[in-house]
């Protein structure tokens, strides 16, 4: 994409952006840091472990040189001694494999973390491409490469010289000293030379983390275009939320359609606005708003009310006050209580003067509304 629109990658990976990378396998990893984490603790397994492995060999050794002459002529008692030994030589290293084996699951926790893709393991057919590989050989992650393994051979070398030094003495007064000595001296000084050597490790690990996680952020580096295309496909493009929108908005015209013939009265401007309203008085606590609009929509609301013979009434003020602060399905705003309650009591006594009931309402109802209610109305009215 940056190719084609000619735009750098200068934008830091989104979210979505991480999670697709994570999900085909890309994440930063650090083979130095889980390098040192199993020699490091490998080490210490040795010196923690040391005196536990050391009886088990010995163990081992007496069960495979201190045997009968007969019994090496006999295979069953021989293989029982392997067996043994086995067992014996297992029970030493327990431990110490347990412990190096935490060391190995610990190490990917510390950059990226535990990650299961099959995504990573599939045959992809670009790495068979020799100009590919060539462009790996040479690209900037080689050379950090090549530096790294000479930087690990220079500050070992440098340790190792150090510890040398450090222990020069001590290792020659081990000639002039007792087996049992001599041989707890030496195992002292190769297991902390060991655990010293495996620490410089972690110079190279402590130079290396920031360096996986820079170059793993700056692959997944995007342009402001692929950030734009990736917003559009996640909150969905114009176009299509327009027609999603248009849909609702007559799914939910239709169904406030449906209403209108349930309403006790329609109030209206009379031309640009249309008001329903339903109020039973068993049911509810105040009248109900149960369809709105204006133009065509207020001319429709006003031919359904026709033909359900649902009484309409003209009454601008009061139209513009519904329509402007009254929501479908609630009840009126409190304020144009009084004014509504004055309609419906002169509804109610049209419908009984037309039925031959009761005496013609003498005039319209005030309709009073409260300032802070009342809608201006429209110039063109």
């Amino acid at each position: 994409m940056a190719e084609e629109t000619g735009q750098e990658k200068t934008e830091e990976p989104t979210t979505r952006k991480l999670e697709k990378a994570r999900e085909e396998g890309q994440v930063p990893r650090s083979k130095e840091l889980s390098t040192t984490m199993v020699l490091l603790l490998g080490a210490a397994g040795l010196l923690a472990f040391g005196p536990w492995l050391s009886d088990h060999m010995y163990e081992v050794a007496r069960l495979g040189f201190s045997f009968e002459r007969d019994t090496a002529f006999d295979p069953r008692i021989m293989f029982s001694h392997l067996g043994a030994s086995l067992r014996e030589a297992a029970l030493g290293l327990a431990p110490w494999l347990a412990l190096v084996l935490v060391a190995a699951f610990m190490g990917p926790l510390g950059v990226g973390g535990w990650l299961f893709s099959t995504k990573a393991i599939a045959p992809k057919l670009d790495r068979l491409n020799p100009l590919s590989g060539l462009k790996r050989m040479f690209s900037m992650n080689s050379v950090v490469e090549l530096v790294k393994s000479w930087a690990k051979v220079l500050v070992v070398g440098l340790v190792a010289w150090l510890v040398l030094d450090y222990y020069f003495t001590d290792a020659l007064k081990l000639a002039r000293q007792e087996t049992e000595a001599a041989i707890a001296g030496s195992v002292h000084i190769i297991i902390w030379s060991v655990i010293l050597l495996c620490a410089a490790t972690a110079l190279i690990a402590v130079v290396d983390v920031p360096w996986q996680i820079y170059s793993h952020t700056k692959k997944l580096r995007m342009t402001l275009q692929e950030i734009k295309d990736e917003y559009k496909e996640s909150e969905g493009r114009p176009e299509v939320k327009g027609k999603i929108r248009q849909l609702q908005r007559e799914a939910a015209q239709r169904r406030m359609m449906a209403d209108v013939p349930t309403a006790d009265v329609v109030i209206t401007n009379p031309t640009h606005y249309s008001v329903a309203l339903s109020y039973k008085s068993d049911l509810m606590r105040a009248p109900v708003l149960v369809a709105k609009g204006s133009d065509q929509v207020a001319l429709k609301i006003r031919e359904i009310a026709k033909e359900n013979n649902v009484p309409q009434m003209q009454a601008p003020p009061l139209a513009r006050a519904l329509y402007t602060h009254a929501k479908i399905g609630e009840e009126i705003p409190e304020g144009l209580y009084i004014a509504v309650a004055q309609v419906l009591a002169y509804i109610y006594q049209m419908d009984l003067y037309v039925k031959g009931r009761g005496p013609k309402p003498e005039r319209k109802p005030d309709m009073p509304i409260p300032r802070d209610l009342r809608v201006d109305p429209d110039p063109v009215q």
